[in-house]
């Protein structure tokens, strides 16, 4: 890693500051959560916060980068903004920063799993869905078979939804600025200063050039790329399974059907079989769908596939199904580490959360709801001490065992003769395939205590101990 374009700042102690604005709002967080006043905190900065179902806009108030902060947030995606937010409300000098302009698009990431859709609520989003589209499960198809499969009940609600990124990104961001948080973009995180492992300060790229800004904790949600990752050290291993994924939209009247297609046997326009699955949903008021296709891939064996083409292919496929009434636009691809493949995830001072952290389920491709979840649990231990070991342990406890073992059936299928063999006597039972959409949504939790959910703990654990690299290692 880089430190030679910057010059040391002064040191200074930040487990001692005097008494700032700063500390006046976490003494008012502490008395509000005690004796609960209809006053607003001192020194609020900003504007009182939005509804967050405003539209997308452009018109959040411009401010300079400013020179220092508690909490530093690297990318302002689900993960970061909510990692932002939960910050901001629980006292702390939040900055959050990211390269791009805001609204901006990312690829796939439309959908909602139940598991996404309760981590909204408990952010205190859960009314951003009000209107969008409601997706009570999911219609499998293959191998000359269709079966419908409603979202599994349980802790989480019943129920998926879909939202376009452009909007969701930018909602949870302003959301995020309403508590508190300000706001630097396009500021771009290029470098940083360490003293003993700890990040002092973080330079930020912008158009009217460098800036430095002195950091007491940072948290990087830079996206699957994870630039500022890279420089701290983070390093992805693609010996496991890892994932390919291209998305488009498409015109259709069913925009507002309240299933979630996907297709297990997902072919190119020669009808070779692929590695991968199709899969369409509806965005609701927009008329649009999102049509997309993943494929899986290691290392060992990777996915040489062009995208573009099987895309337009399965659009054309599904097109009298979905009623599309136009060609597949804003075509775009992503590369997504997966199941926590990459080693380096924090330091004394900073964590990776979300796509950063590789916190994407391997079997189909999700990630907000790890960003979500992720962000909050970073923010909890915030005050806890050094971060180096801690944090790979709690995203090891939370998501260790469930990753492997996901990885490792998904590595099987990166090898297409094992999906028909997997695949056709499965979609035969809606009850088989129903313990197949619990599992690949990330629906079982700890307290779950049914026959599903102790094999898929049982499997976890077993293959956790095999593994030649567990996950975050």
């Amino acid at each position: 890693m880089s430190t030679s374009r910057v010059a040391p700042l002064p040191s200074r102690t930040w487990t001692a500051l005097p008494v700032t604005p700063v500390s006046a709002r976490r003494a008012w967080a502490l008395l509000q959560a005690a004796y609960p006043l209809p006053l607003p905190p001192p020194d609020r900065r900003g504007p009182p916060a939005r509804r967050h179902t405003c539209p997308v806009t452009t018109d959040a108030p411009r401010i300079d980068i400013p020179t220092s902060a508690d909490v530093l947030v690297v990318g302002a995606g689900p993960g970061g903004s909510a990692a932002a937010a939960h910050a901001a409300a629980a006292g702390y000098d939040v900055v959050l920063a990211d390269a791009a302009a805001f609204p901006r698009d990312k690829t796939c990431g439309d959908g909602l799993t139940p598991r996404a859709v309760a981590e909204l609520d408990t952010l205190g989003m859960g009314d951003l869905l009000d209107g969008r589209p409601r997706l009570d499960g999911l219609q499998l198809n293959g191998w000359g078979r269709s079966v419908y499969v409603p979202w599994p009940s349980g802790r989480f609600p019943t129920y998926g939804s879909a939202i376009a990124r452009t909007e969701l990104d930018d909602a949870i961001r302003r959301f995020a600025l309403g508590r508190g948080a300000r706001m630097a973009a396009p500021a771009k995180a290029v470098d940083v200063v360490l003293d003993g492992g700890r990040i002092t300060s973080v330079v930020l790229d912008t158009p009217a050039g460098r800036h430095r800004i002195r950091v007491g904790q940072v948290i990087v949600a830079d996206g699957v790329r994870s630039g500022l990752g890279k420089i701290l050290g983070r390093t992805w291993h693609r010996d496991t399974a890892y994932g390919v994924a291209a998305r488009a939209y498409v015109p259709s009247p069913l925009s507002d059907a309240r299933v979630m297609g996907s297709h297990l046997e997902l072919r190119g326009p020669d009808g070779e079989l692929l590695p991968g699955y199709g899969w369409v949903f509806p965005l609701g008021s927009t008329g649009l769908l999102n049509v997309g296709v993943g494929a899986l891939a290691t290392a060992e064996r990777p996915a040489s596939m062009a995208l573009r083409p099987i895309l337009e292919h399965y659009a054309r496929m599904v097109g009298d199904e979905w009623q599309i009434t136009g060609n597949p636009v804003r075509i775009a691809s992503a590369l997504l580490p997966m199941g926590g493949a990459v080693s380096g995830v924090a330091g004394p001072n900073w964590m990776l959360v979300g796509d950063a952290a590789a916190c994407v389920n391997p079997l189909n491709g999700e990630g907000i709801d790890y960003a979500l979840e992720t962000a909050r649990l970073a923010v909890a231990r915030l005050g806890a001490g050094d971060h180096t070991e801690a944090w790979r342990a709690e995203l090891v406890e939370h998501y260790g065992t469930a990753f492997s073992a996901a990885r490792r059936l998904a590595g099987l299928l990166t090898m297409p003769r094992t999906v028909p063999i997997l695949g056709r006597p499965g979609i035969r039972s809606q009850r088989l395939m129903s313990m197949v959409v619990r599992v690949m949504g990330n629906l079982i939790t700890p307290d779950d205590a049914d026959l599903v959910a102790r094999a898929w703990r049982s499997v976890g654990h077993l293959s956790s101990r095999v593994d030649d690299r567990p996950p975050f290692s």
